[in-house]
């Protein structure tokens, strides 16, 4: 559950009185939004209020007439999906600090600049999006903001969301440890096991991952990993 001094109050008026209940702020949003989320993970407490600040609880007789229901996590999610999440301005600004974060992160990893086919590093996503002026909203999912905020700082670097095909030749004394890790970036799409041992693969993965892949791999095999990226 939810820390009570972290949570934001869901409401819902209906039927002349107010229902109120205790979340935390993103993942009420998230729940809204239809994210397969367990409601008693959203709620700081099963509790239906009429007033959260004064803990006044809204009566069974009025949670029955408005929702046909007594049921605190029944109510909760019709009063999380109908209702407003209220959060404070400085919880609105610390969720879309956050938010604006996850954002970066999630382009860095998918996107590259289409002239080198390299990644972007985030500092150069943060200040495109910096001179872009981009608005990333804390109650909107991250997937839901990738799409516009490329095609805004798109003005600004060359970017795109594309995915790479990596071509790799790894010795037998390091292909059984590699191949698992290989397999954790993205999807295989050709694979053959040589006569000497050696492991000859093509993997497709988001563009704006190749240097952590390069990195993981040259690691594995101290060094000894063949790559060629594919056209």
């Amino acid at each position: 559950m939810v820390n009570v001094d972290d949570a934001v109050i869901a409401r819902l008026e209906s039927y002349g009185e107010r229902f109120e209940i205790l979340v935390d702020a993103e993942l009420a949003a998230d729940y809204k939004r239809g994210q397969d989320i367990a409601i008693e993970d959203v709620l700081a407490v099963e509790e239906v209020f009429k007033d959260a600040h004064k803990a006044d609880k809204a009566s069974e007789e009025a949670m029955e007439k408005a929702f046909e229901t007594t049921d605190a996590l029944e109510v909760a999610d019709k009063i999380i999906k109908k209702g407003n999440i209220q959060i404070t301005a400085n919880q609105k600004r610390k969720m879309q600090e956050e938010k604006t974060k996850q954002v970066i992160a999630q382009i860095a990893r998918e996107a590259i600049n289409p002239q080198t086919k390299l990644p972007h590093p985030p500092q150069r996503i943060q200040k495109a999006m910096e001179e872009a002026k981009v608005h990333i909203d804390p109650m909107k999912s991250v997937e839901e903001q990738i799409e516009p905020t490329v095609k805004a700082i798109l003005t600004k670097i060359p970017i795109r969301i594309e995915k790479v095909k990596i071509a790799a030749k790894i010795p037998g004394t390091y292909a059984g440890k590699a191949y698992s890790t290989i397999t954790q970036y993205g999807k295989l799409e050709k694979e053959e096991w040589m006569n000497d041992g050696s492991w000859i693969g093509v993997i497709e993965i988001p563009g704006g991952l190749q240097d952590e892949f390069y990195t993981a791999l040259s690691g594995l095999t101290h060094g000894e990993v063949e790559t060629k990226l594919i056209d």
